[in-house]
């Protein structure tokens, strides 16, 4: 887990989850104890660099992480676990299979390699489901993330260095249809086929994941540590994605031109802060 890295979050309520997890979710929420939802994730993310520092390196830790992000929306309370032994399991896996060996041995030494995918591998083979809550994205944000949110789902906080906070917050139903209509769009104007990649990805990540009373969080996570505060303010990526999505619909395609054309460079320049000194 980078430091300049986006997320896209589900939260379920409590009911999605067995009657032994409920009461584990509501403990956990009353706990003293637990990362308050301002340092959760920097909590996340020192857990993960502690492990990657270690020596040897350790990709993922022995047991599934205890911790979660909480949300409550009008007195009910929303949990969404970090779920850090299979989320990392995951990264391993799709990291080891993009990159020769040689490249991912100089990274992760042999033997944690094997133990890493003998336990995964064991743990696939028990019949677990595979379902991560959590989604990430490094130093951008994927254009079909954007999708499930309108403008004003938007809260931004830039009170001190210590909290820069950019993220979008809504239901299960309505990130579904938006999905769905920015879908059945493209097909109708662009192509059959222009909608197979990252939004059917995000649709259907979404519709086998989420509760039908679940929360859909995007948080930008520590990309606000990167940019300023005019850069943040001046940031509606989603407004302008529904907007392009809306244009299109209506066949304006130079407002889609020029919606598109404003997103991309904005993401364009967060991208080249990943290379720069």
């Amino acid at each position: 887990m980078l430091p300049y890295s986006a997320y896209l979050r589900v939260y379920q309520p409590l009911d999605a989850f067995s009657p032994q997890d409920r009461r584990r979710w509501e403990e956990y929420a009353l706990s003293p104890d637990r990362p308050r939802r301002i340092h959760a994730l920097s909590a996340e993310q020192r857990e993960s660099l502690g492990r990657l520092l270690a020596s040897p390196p350790r990709v993922a830790p022995e047991e599934e992480s205890e911790h979660a992000y909480l949300r409550v929306v009008q007195g009910r309370l929303y949990v969404c676990p970090w779920q850090t032994r299979l989320r990392s399991w995951r990264a391993y896996d799709d990291f080891s299979n993009t990159v020769p060996f040689a490249v991912s041995e100089s990274f992760v030494p042999a033997p944690e390699a094997d133990r890493v995918e003998e336990a995964y591998r064991s743990w696939l083979d028990s019949g677990a489901v595979m379902r991560t809550g959590i989604l990430s994205s490094n130093w951008t944000i994927p254009v079909p993330w954007f999708v499930p949110f309108e403008d004003d789902e938007r809260c931004l906080v830039l009170s001190n260095q210590d909290t820069r906070t950019l993220l979008y917050l809504t239901r299960y139903s309505p990130a579904l249809r938006r999905l769905e209509h920015t879908s059945a769009v493209l097909r109708e104007h662009v192509g059959k086929n222009t909608a197979s990649g990252g939004l059917e990805r995000v649709k259907d990540w979404l519709a086998s994941t989420a509760h039908p009373e679940a929360l859909v969080e995007l948080d930008y996570g520590g990309l606000p540590y990167l940019l300023s505060d005019d850069h943040l303010h001046a940031d509606r990526s989603v407004a302008e994605v529904s907007g392009a999505v809306a244009a299109l619909a209506e066949g304006e395609s130079g407002q889609v031109r020029e919606m598109r054309e404003r997103l991309l460079g904005r993401w364009r320049s967060v991208r080249a802060l990943q290379h720069a000194n």
